[in-house]
């Protein structure tokens, strides 16, 4: 029954994930800055349709089985490879379903204040929402440029959103790179549309084996330059300096979307290395892996070690959001399919948990200033404070102070802040027995076992065992600067007030918090949907065959191009500084011209009922 009212609803459905919020953002502006409580409610509502549509899009992809279910779209109803294609699979679904649940969670939290810091924070915050979905699922290069730079606009305004030098400062360097990463962008696709004739992804696919040797220089030229873009905003190194101080200053609800920006840059290599450079692109075949790999353990250590040395949580969580990318990206360059899976697994479990913990840095700042600052250090200060254990404390008499043995009473806001910031740091480090510890057991089960529970033993590569050293050491050192961090916030020695919690920001970190535990109760089935997406991503002929085999709707083609003009016979039609009788010799050789392949069959397909 539900696949049927699902299958009724495709594949229109498709669409929706980008106009819902495109038209949101034009009737909140509409509305304008004199309704902020409509604002609010229409965002809310509109971000509660696209999470169940996202789920709706889930179950399509999940009961239509096996691991190359593929919806296609065609907007303006021109074939392929000629028209715009939206095109969702189960890595889109996933995307999807993930960009909704962190949308909802920050535009809830929100509504306890923040948006009001600003000017436009609802239609920009739909206009990201718009360039996010766009960018997942989208089938072309241009259009996956297009909305790159909605999204990208959107988040500059988000960015700003609060005013203050730190934000404008952070501001303007993320304006800088972002922009220099739009230029390499445009030059490599580009360069791929010259040496192709094609923006169709899957069309591109089909042509790239085909290329002869002599050009294959400049392909891999394009390609790398293109990886370049995709590079910065997955903030590999030395490309990351950016974000930290970026993720840091903007609004805790912004930072937490923002834990999806380096997972677009992430989603868009995985989706054009996997469909351009599989192991069948003849030589172009697993094109940039050992960048990736070695890139990815880079930014890892330089993640890792940047959480050791952070004295705020802020720059802490942005740490984190280094050592996520770092992990997925070197896992994605290994190219092997159960790698894949769970690397996938773990960007779920990641992506949850990093945007609790920017939801909950806003809670954990807001308890400590809610009395004198801790001494000896500010906040503010970069340099490393003295240990706890250095500084002055008050002498006690246990005779007199019974409290100190027998302890005090923890407020309940604080307890909940303490048992999420807990909860987060076991997530990031990868302890049991949260998901973290469940996706980084996953990855490297399929790292030193790919061939599953068999007779056959797998080489292990410098790389892997490099990645299996990175990914313990990274957690120890994630578990110490937690650790550290709690101490001086949640253990402090001065006594302050108890902190104010509304339920508005109580219910998306909990709910965030019920999503990651419920990755770990039902890690089984979550793991094999993610298995055969990542089956599906590293053999993509069902992806291709199925956007390449897209059909335009009888009787509602796209516009028929205006009737030419007719032709002055008094006017010379020979084109100038051509003499007439070259012209003659050019004539019969045109004449022999045959339109390509897709239009020889355009006529037919349109000729059918």
């Amino acid at each position: 029954m539900n696949g049927h009212w699902l299958d009724a609803l495709m594949p229109h459905l498709l669409v929706a994930p980008i106009l819902l919020p495109m038209l949101t953002a034009a009737l909140m502006l509409l509305l304008g800055r004199r309704m902020p409580q409509s604002q609010r409610l229409l965002g809310v509502l509109s971000t509660a349709l696209g999470l169940g549509i996202a789920i709706a899009l889930l179950a399509w992809v999940k009961e239509s089985g096996g691991t190359g279910a593929v919806g296609v779209y065609l907007p303006g109803n021109w074939p392929v490879p000629f028209g715009i294609v939206i095109a969702a699979d189960r890595l889109t679904a996933m995307m999807l379903l993930i960009t909704a649940i962190v949308a909802s969670a920050s535009l809830l939290f929100s509504a306890a204040g923040w948006d009001k810091a600003g000017v436009h924070f609802h239609p920009l915050f739909q206009l990201q929402l718009m360039g996010l979905n766009g960018a997942f699922l989208t089938a072309d290069l241009f259009n996956l440029f297009v909305f790159f730079e909605i999204m990208l606009t959107a988040s500059y305004g988000l960015l700003l959103h609060g005013s203050g030098w730190p934000r404008v400062r952070s501001g303007l360097h993320y304006v800088a790179l972002n922009l220099m990463a739009s230029l390499m962008f445009l030059l490599g696709a580009a360069l791929l549309y010259g040496i192709t004739g094609t923006l169709n992804l899957a069309d591109m696919a089909v042509k790239i084996p085909q290329i002869p040797t002599t050009d294959r220089g400049l392909l891999h030229a394009g390609a790398a330059i293109l990886a370049v873009a995709f590079l910065t905003k997955a903030a590999v190194w030395p490309l990351n300096f950016w974000l930290t101080p970026a993720y840091a200053s903007a609004s805790p609800p912004v930072a937490a979307l923002f834990a999806l920006m380096t997972k677009v840059g992430l989603y868009a290599l995985l989706r054009l290395w996997t469909l351009l450079f599989p192991p069948t692109a003849e030589g172009s075949a697993m094109f940039g892996s050992e960048v990736l790999v070695w890139g990815g353990l880079i930014t890892l250590a330089f993640g890792a070690i940047g959480m050791l040395a952070s004295q705020q949580v802020g720059r802490l969580a942005g740490f984190s959001v280094l050592v996520s990318s770092g992990t997925l990206l070197a896992a994605f360059g290994f190219g092997q399919s159960t790698l894949t899976g769970a690397a996938l697994y773990y960007l779920m479990s990641s992506t949850l948990a990093l945007c609790a913990l920017f939801l909950i840095t806003d809670l954990v700042e807001r308890s400590r200033e809610a009395d004198e600052p801790l001494p000896p250090f500010d906040m503010d200060d970069e340099s490393l404070p003295f240990p706890v254990d250095m500084l002055v404390q008050e002498e006690i008499n246990l005779d007199d102070q019974e409290d100190a043995l027998i302890g005090r009473a923890i407020p309940a806001a604080m307890a909940f802040l303490g048992a999420t910031f807990i909860a987060c740091a076991l997530l990031i480090a990868g302890l049991p027995p949260l998901s973290g510890f469940v996706g980084k057991v996953a990855m490297l089960t399929a790292l030193f076992n790919p061939y599953g529970l068999t007779d056959s033993v797998a080489t292990i590569r410098p790389a892997g065992w490099a990645l299996l050293i990175l990914l313990v050491l990274s957690g120890l050192l994630a578990l110490i600067a937690f650790s550290r961090a709690g101490i001086r916030f949640f253990w402090a020695p001065q006594d302050r007030p108890a902190p104010r919690l509304r339920v508005i920001e109580f219910l998306p970190i909990s709910a965030l918090m019920l999503l990651c535990l419920l990755l770990v109760v039902r890690a089984e089935p979550v793991l094999a949907y993610t298995y055969r997406t990542a089956h599906g991503l590293h053999q993509p002929d069902a992806y291709v065959g199925a956007v390449m085999a897209a059909t335009v709707r009888p009787g509602q083609g796209p516009l028929k191009p205006p009737a030419p003009l007719p032709v002055t016979p008094a006017v010379s039609t020979t084109p100038l500084g051509v003499a007439p009788s070259a012209l003659a010799r050019l004539r019969p050789a045109a004449d022999t011209l045959q339109p390509p392949a897709p239009l020889q069959g355009l006529s037919a397909s349109r000729s059918q009922p």
